[in-house]
């Protein structure tokens, strides 16, 4: 078996190996499961990056973790058949990129951890011979890619919630077409009350009988892949051994996270830029050292990222020696000087998003979707401070601007193309649920699908 243990963020419950985490998804402390130390990769091994296909980074990314658990022959398997599309990465000007991980079943960067979740779960459930239930709650692309790539997975019930107005068309249809095994629940209330619905029901007497786990980024599973487009990256960008920028539009935390996963892995990072919308939990707490989370969240154009109190804050906190429960109470102050040595926060207003989109378009001629606005602005908020000479900065773009289409057509004039796979998904017929913030009432409705 593989020596690797994660830890509970709350240090309340005992340490488990990889499969145990996926599966549990959240602690039973409610804490979220991290290693508190990660393999390495050597000079060598990275500097190997830079002639390896995408899948292959994967592989050796993934197989740091999965070690004894999945054959090796298995993983790679795994990782040819969910990354069998394109990772572009676009030149800005000089050694500014735009990294497009739009490219995947649901046209969104939530595709490369839901492809590989998913058949790390049918195989563990398959050898276990059980089932379980995914709650996922989402504030746009979590739960099209969950939904589509768990769709007829054999032992898997998936149940998705979102807030019932601040999800696109599209994001919707994505994820209220596929029927079978998927679940969706539309919520009279914010992304939060459906996160925090989730995260109740983990906790709750009256459901321990049913198997549930997550496939949110509170789930292990979801950063450990999300580090691999990093590693990818900066494998094509910069030369061996030299340090890269990453510019990530963030909501959750949990894709900026997978850039920590890589730092922590031995990727040279010179700054994370964590640029958010009107949600500034985190650039204030950054600049002040005191953390309020927002609530209710507030509503902005990158609507993925309308989360009032990000979920993977525990997790960061605890790489600088701090510890913040699931409420967002600091129990230990983090090494704030070493986090702001290493990210850069700032808070990117809608205007300043709708700006994003039309400079980057009429400068470089590379269409943007609001939240990677929101990245692009973060880097310029970033450069006003420090120069980033000769660095390479990558801007990681989170989505395909066709799933913006209104927002888009009013800044530069015409809608984009809607990709193909996307295009069918949103001519079949929807099926979803719908019901309020109250608990019970989604407890009862577990109890009820559940049974």
């Amino acid at each position: 078996m593989s020596s690797l243990l994660f830890h509970s963020t709350n240090g309340q419950s005992p340490p488990v190996n990889l499969r145990k985490a996926l599966l549990q998804g959240q602690a039973p402390d409610r804490g979220l499961y991290f290693p508190k130390q990660f393999p390495r990769f050597t000079f060598n091994e990275l500097a190997a990056f830079s002639h390896l296909p995408y899948h292959e980074i994967a592989f050796r990314v993934m197989s740091k973790f999965t070690d004894g658990i999945v054959p090796p022959e298995e993983l790679a398997k795994f990782c040819s058949d969910a990354y069998n599309f394109p990772v572009p990465l676009e030149v800005v000007n000089f050694r500014t990129f735009l990294m497009r991980l739009d490219q995947g079943p649901t046209a969104s960067f939530k595709d490369f951890a839901a492809q590989m979740m998913a058949r790390l779960f049918g195989k563990f459930l398959r050898e276990d011979g059980r089932q379980l239930t995914i709650l996922t709650a989402t504030s746009g692309d979590t739960g099209s890619a969950v939904a589509h790539a768990f769709h007829k997975i054999p032992g898997v019930r998936v149940i998705v919630l979102f807030p019932a107005t601040e999800v696109s068309e599209s994001q919707r249809k994505l994820m209220t077409t596929l029927k079978d095994n998927i679940r969706t629940v539309a919520i009279d209330g914010k992304f939060d009350d459906c996160q925090a619905m989730v995260k109740q029901a983990f906790a709750d007497p009256a459901l321990k009988h049913i198997p549930l786990s997550s496939a949110n980024s509170i789930n292990i599973g979801r950063l450990l892949p999300q580090s691999v487009y990093y590693f990818f990256a900066a494998s094509r960008v910069a030369q061996a051994g030299e340090p890269v920028v990453f510019c990530v539009p963030s909501g959750n935390f949990g894709d900026m996270m997978g850039a920590i996963v890589a730092r922590e892995m031995g990727l040279p990072v010179r700054k994370i830029v964590a640029a958010v919308n009107d949600n500034d939990a985190f650039p204030k707490f950054l600049a002040s050292g005191s953390y309020q989370k927002i609530s209710p969240s507030r509503n902005s154009l990158s609507n993925a990222m309308n989360v009032g109190h990000p979920s993977n804050l525990a997790r960061l906190v605890s790489v600088y020696g701090g510890q913040m429960d699931e409420t967002g109470k600091l129990n230990q102050m983090p090494d704030l000087p070493a986090m702001r040595r290493d990210i850069f926060s700032s808070s990117i207003t809608d205007e300043r998003t709708v700006a994003g989109v039309r400079d980057f378009w009429n400068q470089f001629q590379l269409l943007l979707e609001p939240h990677g606005a929101v990245a692009w602005q973060g880097l310029q908020d970033w450069t006003a401070q420090e120069p980033l000479g000769n660095t390479p900065a990558v801007i990681v773009e989170t989505a395909n601007p066709a799933k913006f289409p209104v927002e888009v057509q009013k800044v530069v004039g015409w809608e984009p193309d809607v990709p193909a796979n996307m295009l069918a998904s949103l001519k079949l017929p929807e099926d979803y649920d719908r019901m309020g913030t109250a608990y019970d009432q989604f407890r009862n409705y577990l109890l009820a699908k559940c049974a």
